[in-house]
């Protein structure tokens, strides 16, 4: 079924058909109609490479994020869903492309080729050749996250530098002293991902002002990196009583380091941080933690791109947010550090 035997069927012609279906030149009540009552009858599915032929539009999104290496966290599969949702319901659909120093052909394809409209970036780092090689090709594109001058930009971010001064500064307001930071591994840290060096930046202008001595750690993203990782910090300050960690995806590992080392938690150890709530509630105790909103984050990024794509004149904008820290299970008053032969510790998730 094609155009046409629409226009045959109704009795007009094809441009007349075409303009009816695209919208480009005002067609009569009567005609259009007539031509809608022949698509509805026929179940009509105009493709969509002739859609972007015609109108210079795939309809599509490209969602740009780093290899996985071994795995992706939970929290970037959120990210990835959230976008995927978001842009689904503006009727676009999302074209996955990685990004990464063996990946950057693919890269080049989206954009060489037009594959899709306009791309969201995961991942931003300070230094973001990504964000400013779009940006000089004048490719609408939206960063979640922001690089070191996000001026002049379209992104949607986390405020990471306040939440992680929030995480400390609840803790110390609970009466811990000596506090350990658990940050992303450290090939992130070194490539410039912004959210560890914010979050490295809060953690540091936080303990400085409350007096507090500290540890900071790099730690892989998995369960047995968060282990090794609490061993190292009970190695070099046994008498640490609390940690903040952006690393969800070590989250249940360092929760079973505390148990292995006898910490119960919230009694004699505190753990809080920044997480999406999803993965907050999986750990027993629940995870005290400034909430991760994935999902509202995917849709920002998507709304922006779309405000974009329909108002290529419009300013920058950007949204900055700062979620509350939501108090659950996992932290409480500092108190001694436990004995050689204190009981069961924190109970594994």
């Amino acid at each position: 079924m094609n155009i046409g035997e629409i226009a045959r069927r109704a009795g007009v012609s094809r441009s007349t058909v075409s303009y009816a279906l695209s919208g480009k030149r005002p067609v009569s009540e009567d005609t259009r109609r007539k031509i809608q009552q022949v698509v509805d009858e026929l179940g009509y599915q105009p493709s969509a490479s002739a859609r972007a032929l015609a109108n210079g539009r795939t309809s599509t999104l490209g969602l740009v994020f780093p290899p996985a290496g071994n795995h992706y966290t939970g929290m970037q599969l959120d990210f990835i869903g959230s976008v995927v949702e978001a842009a689904a319901a503006c009727d676009y659909d999302v074209l996955l492309s990685p990004s990464g120093v063996d990946s950057d052909r693919s890269f080049q394809r989206l954009l060489g080729e037009r594959r899709v409209d306009g791309a969201i970036l995961m991942e931003i780092r300070l230094e973001d050749d990504r964000v400013e090689h779009l940006a000089a090709l004048d490719f609408p594109s939206v960063a979640i996250g922001r690089t070191a001058r996000p001026e002049g930009g379209w992104w949607v971010g986390l405020d990471h530098t306040a939440l992680v001064e929030a995480c400390v500064h609840h803790l110390a307001d609970l009466g811990h002293r000596r506090v350990a930071f658990v940050n992303r591994p450290e090939q992130l840290l070194r490539a410039g991902y912004e959210s560890a060096h914010r979050g490295l930046d809060g953690f540091t202008k936080a303990a400085a002002e409350r007096g507090l001595t500290v540890r900071t750690y790099c730690c892989g993203d998995d369960a047995a990196s968060g282990q090794s990782c609490v061993q190292r910090i009970l190695h070099d300050d046994p008498a640490t009583t609390a940690l903040v960690t952006l690393n969800e995806a070590a989250l249940g590992g360092l929760y079973r380091g505390l148990a292995q080392a006898g910490r119960h938690v919230p009694r004699d150890f505190s753990v809080t941080g920044v997480v999406a709530s999803r993965w907050a509630e999986t750990v027993t105790p629940q995870l005290t933690a400034a909430d991760v909103p994935a999902a509202e984050l995917g849709r920002l990024a998507v709304d922006l791109l779309v405000e974009r794509l329909d108002h290529p004149d419009a300013p920058p904008r950007h949204h900055l947010l700062t979620p509350p820290i939501s108090l659950r299970a996992s932290t409480g008053p500092a108190g001694a550090t436990p004995s050689a032969d204190a009981g069961p510790g924190t109970t594994p998730p």
